[in-house]
C-alpha cells in the first residue's frame, strides 16, 4: 500500500478551531474525538483490506471464521455468532450465505434444538483463515501504529468508552490494559 503524502495541517484540528470559532466551543472536543475516531477506523480497515486482499476475504467474514476456529468445535449457533461479533443476525446470515457459496463454512443442524442451526467451519475455511491471519499479524497487528505504553493507554481508554456505552458490563473487573 502506498503511503499517502501527509497534509501540511491536521483537517481535525482546524475542524476543531472552527468549531470553536463558530461558537461551539463546548462541543469542539467531542467533534474531534468522534471525527479522530471515524478516521482512525478509515485508516485502519484500509490496512486491514490490504492485508486481506490476498485472501479474498473481507474483514466481517475473516471475523466470523475466527470465532469458528476459535470454537471447541468449529461450529457456533447462528445466534451465538450474531451475539458475539455484535452485529444483527441479518448481517450474519449474509456472512455465512458468502462463506457457505464459497464452501468455507456449512450450515449443519443443531443436534438437541430443531430451531436452531449450527455454522461450521470446513477444513478451506481454517485453510484460509489461518494464511489471512498470517497476512493481518505480519502487516497490521505487529505494527498497530502505537508504541506498546501507547497502545495499551488506547485499549484502556476505549475499554472505558465501551463499558460507558454499554458494550459489556464486567463488574468492577479492570481491563487487563490497565
Amino acid at each position: 500500500m502506498a503511503t499517502p503524502r501527509p497534509l501540511p495541517l491536521d483537517p481535525i484540528e482546524e475542524a476543531h478551531r472552527q468549531w470553536a470559532a463558530h461558537g461551539w466551543g463546548d462541543v469542539a472536543d467531542g467533534m474531534a474525538a468522534v471525527t479522530s475516531l471515524v478516521r482512525a477506523q478509515q485508516i485502519m480497515m484500509a490496512r486491514v483490506d490490504e492485508a486481506l486482499r490476498p485472501s479474498g476475504l473481507t474483514f466481517s467474514r475473516y471475523e466470523l471464521l475466527m470465532l469458528l476456529s476459535f470454537s471447541r468445535t468449529g461450529a457456533l449457533p447462528m445466534a451465538v455468532a450474531s451475539a458475539r461479533l455484535q452485529v444483527h443476525p441479518t448481517s450474519v446470515t449474509n456472512t455465512v450465505d458468502r462463506l457457505e457459496a464459497a464452501n468455507l463454512v456449512k450450515r449443519v443442524p443443531h443436534p438437541s434444538d430443531r430451531r436452531a442451526t449450527l455454522i461450521e467451519i470446513t477444513r478451506a475455511g481454517r485453510d484460509l483463515v489461518e494464511q489471512a491471519t498470517a497476512e493481518l499479524n505480519g502487516k497490521v497487528f505487529a505494527r498497530p501504529g502505537l508504541p506498546p505504553d501507547r497502545l495499551r493507554l488506547l485499549l484502556t481508554l476505549l475499554a472505558e468508552f465501551r463499558r460507558a456505552a454499554g458494550d459489556f458490563d464486567n463488574g468492577d473487573t479492570p481491563t487487563r490494559w490497565a
